[in-house]
């Protein structure tokens, strides 16, 4: 029996070794790029989901709606048709090419969890009708945020303290030591952190015109990692100049923006720019009562006999400066800062009496009155799409020796 060559040559048999496992690659890559189930072949490379934008996210009424991302383009009807959420969230669906775009018709409810899937839908070639493999199935969760609310305590140990109550986790704490007494206080955007204004009960010869600025952390949460309570962070002191009303500015409320009276001299009167790592800064703007935009890039002061909007900025001049006549005080804007919820003191010289009116104006024009009263219009907030206003006013009532003012909350539909 002859042998062959192949086995007498070492270099024969490498070469055919080497052929034989380029081979089997070949053959185990062809043969594996389709996959079989039930008599169905689907493709290996399926059409996926690359992003949602929610993905184990803690969501806030500032976020209005989300976003998918697919790898190539996909049949539109078979993902809208085949896009679940539970529990339920209301919402209107628009595409830009592999995005889509998933828009709240209201704001999310806090305190919930949620599950989004996807399965079932196909992508779709250019120029063809008939639509492609199916999408590789996509299951994501993300959270709303926790039902919280701060407040100033009244009882015992809590008296005068700043309290966190989370009502979705059934709890509360104390985030202020007890020697501050917290007159008043401002959530940041991302709601981890409060900025507050309080007396320090240690000091000598307590003024209650020495308030500080403080900033403390809610323990409240943006995503889903653990945030530390408590923590507690001195802003300004109040032994110069006497703090008064403030406000938040900024793209994160890094910007406090505070009315301040020289304690020495009345006379010295303005509001001040805080910004971190830099040393206060007077805006040299004169006026009463003011408030932040909704885009925390200016400010609503009432100034004479209108409001005036002043730019947050370096250089103010007096063309950067808006003037709206008639009103005395802006209460609040919508969220989109398109409408606001402004003031009018009246006066009837006829009867010597003082009413205030409560208007509704927006940037088309309208400028609506909802109600005069001769109490106050303590503050107003809009609901989340902005078609009611829910306000705290005062009944003026007169009894044989004095008047009192009564106070009382409603709910006004802008509309009707």
């Amino acid at each position: 029996m002859i042998k062959s060559s192949f086995f007498r040559e070492p270099i024969d048999r490498i070469c055919f070794i080497i052929i034989a496992i380029l081979s089997f690659v070949i053959i185990v890559l062809i043969g594996g790029s389709r996959i079989c189930n039930n008599s169905e072949c689907l493709l290996k490379n399926q059409p996926h989901v690359e992003e949602f934008s929610w993905q184990n996210q803690k969501i806030s009424t500032q976020d209005q709606g989300f976003s998918l991302i697919f790898d190539r383009p996909m049949s539109l009807e078979s993902v809208e048709e085949n896009l679940q959420i539970e529990p339920p969230l209301d919402g209107k669906i628009s595409w830009s090419g592999k995005r889509l775009v998933y828009t709240l018709n209201q704001v999310i409810p806090y305190g919930k969890n949620y599950r989004l899937s996807l399965k079932n839908a196909k992508e779709k070639f250019r120029g063809r009708e008939k639509l492609g493999a199916k999408i590789e199935p996509f299951i994501a969760e993300f959270q709303s945020r926790d039902r919280a609310f701060a407040y100033i305590g009244s009882q015992e140990d809590e008296s005068g303290r700043l309290i966190l109550n989370n009502s979705t986790k059934q709890n509360k704490t104390i985030l202020t030591p007890e020697y501050l007494t917290v007159i008043d206080f401002k959530f940041t955007p991302d709601t981890e952190k409060i900025i507050f204004s309080a007396i320090d009960e240690r000091k000598k010869n307590n003024d209650f015109k020495k308030l500080d600025l403080y900033e403390v952390t809610s323990g409240l949460s943006n995503d889903l990692t653990t945030k530390i309570p408590s923590q507690l962070r001195l802003i300004l002191e109040g032994e110069e100049y006497q703090n008064n009303k403030f406000d938040l500015a900024g793209k994160n409320g890094e910007i406090i923006i505070v009315q301040r009276i020289n304690n020495e001299d009345p006379r010295d009167f303005d509001l001040w720019k805080i910004e971190p790592g830099k040393i206060p800064q007077r805006l040299n703007t004169r006026g009463g009562d003011f408030t932040v935009t909704p885009d925390r890039k200016a400010i609503a002061i009432a100034q004479g006999e209108g409001i005036a909007i002043i730019p947050i900025g370096n250089e103010v001049n007096e063309s950067s400066i808006n003037f709206l006549p008639k009103y005395g005080q802006v209460l609040t804007f919508s969220a989109d800062g398109n409408s606001a919820a402004m003031i009018n003191f009246n006066k009837d010289n006829s009867e010597l009496r003082y009413t205030r009116s409560l208007f509704y104006v927006n940037n088309q024009g309208v400028e609506k009155e909802l109600i005069n009263i001769e109490g106050s219009i303590v503050d107003c907030k809009f609901n989340g799409n902005s078609k009611q206003l829910f306000c705290l006013l005062t009944e003026l009532v007169q009894t044989k020796t004095e008047f009192q003012e009564k106070p009382y909350f409603v709910g006004i539909d802008i509309q009707s």
